[in-house]
């Protein structure tokens, strides 16, 4: 008798695709399998962009993502989702919709709302329906300090306004939340909250133009930790860690803000084939 194949945990991304491979469901993908999950993706929308910018936005029609999200999910089924760019207030609802259909319980929403670049990926009118529809529905919420912003309409500028900032977006119903203080100077230091604990995750600050993709890979992180059966403040600790040692050991691509060395912990440039 063969023994079985063991089935790896699965994690689900719906996100926009990045066809500079540096974030979106390609950052996403990477850190799932670089963590030893399966990974699946629904696309919401394909952008032309690299390491300098977004030229080109296509949103992909509601049925499609309507579909992508049933087909995926009704034969295969996810242990954790991860959402990211959801560019417009319709698709944030059909994605809504689709997460309480198939009764998702590990949700993390990452609001994105402009690229390292700086391009602009979420409309201003689509703000209300991810604050009132969407962030209720995560069980962590992971904005970075200008998202922060928009969502309770103050600035965000200190670490103590960050813990109040936590608590605030965690009275807006998601079950926790991590405001990523990487937009600070100093430390890049991040305060999770889950409605009781506050805790602040901090790393020395890497110099370095190598990062595309950070939000994305950290909430993908997230979403793999908890797919994998790791407690709530294990899994924000875990992905911090993963995304400092990613940032750390980054090499350069393109030419302007490069990705992330998702898979440092299994390869390196220094040792890939060399050309024929």
């Amino acid at each position: 008798m063969t023994d079985q194949v063991k089935v790896p945990p699965i994690a689900l991304t719906i996100a926009g695709s990045d066809s500079g491979g540096g974030a979106g469901i390609q950052a996403d993908l990477k850190t799932f399998s670089a963590l030893g999950v399966y990974g699946m993706s629904v696309l919401t929308a394909i952008t032309a962009q690299n390491t300098l910018g977004v030229t080109a936005v296509a949103e992909i029609p509601v049925d499609v993502i309507t579909a992508q999200i049933d087909a995926v999910l009704s034969d295969i089924g996810a242990d954790a989702v991860k959402t990211g760019m959801l560019s417009s207030a319709e698709i944030i609802q059909t994605v809504a919709d689709g997460i309480g259909r198939h009764k998702v319980v590990r949700l993390v929403v990452d609001p994105v709302m402009v690229a390292t670049s700086g391009d602009h990926l979420l409309r201003p009118d689509a703000v209300e329906t991810l604050r009132s529809v969407l962030l209720p529905m995560a069980t962590v919420a992971t904005p970075n300090l200008p998202e922060a912003e928009v969502l309770l309409g103050r600035s965000v500028a200190s670490v103590s306004e960050m813990r109040e900032a936590a608590r605030a977006l965690v009275d807006l119903g998601p079950r926790s939340v991590i405001v990523k203080g990487g937009h600070l100077e100093g430390d890049a230091v991040d305060v999770f909250y889950d409605g009781t604990d506050m805790l602040e995750l901090s790393a020395k600050r890497i110099d370095t133009t190598s990062t595309h993709g950070t939000g994305c890979t950290l909430a993908s992180a997230i979403a793999a930790n908890l797919a994998l059966g790791h407690g709530l403040s294990d899994s924000v600790r875990n992905a911090k860690t993963y995304l400092t040692e990613a940032i750390a050991h980054a090499y350069p691509v393109g030419h302007g803000h490069g990705p992330v060395h998702h898979f440092y912990s299994w390869w390196s440039p220094s040792n890939r084939p060399e050309q024929a």
